[in-house]
């Protein structure tokens, strides 16, 4: 496989980036990954991450075919997020990626 600069339309790696840009990207999908999540479900398995933030990034995954929002007419309003099948196609990705950064040493991450 060769990783030579290439354009969007036709880098494989440039484009996942471009879906799952910033951190908590591939956290969010991680979590959605063990089934349908609320908002406020995601917000507190995120500690750091702004509801701002957490909003865009729904959003975008959204617009994006990876994810789906049902909104259930009651009261309280409920809205549920779930991955779509492309969504669910991320998870040898992230255990790839798990896998992968567990096997680094630990004293790598030791400054």
């Amino acid at each position: 496989m060769r990783f030579d600069h290439c354009s969007l339309r036709d880098c494989g790696i440039a484009r996942f980036l471009s879906l799952l840009d910033g951190p908590w990207a591939t956290l969010i999908v991680r979590d959605l990954l063990k089934g349908p999540r609320r908002f406020n479900e995601l917000l507190d398995g995120l500690p750091g991450i702004s509801a701002h933030t957490l909003t865009s990034r729904l959003r975008k995954f959204e617009a994006h075919e990876l994810l789906t929002r049902t909104a259930y007419s009651e009261i309280p309003p409920r809205v549920v997020y779930e991955l779509t099948p492309l969504g669910q196609s991320l998870r040898p990705v992230l255990n790839s990626m798990n896998e992968w950064a567990l096997s680094v040493p630990d004293s790598t991450f030791d400054n």
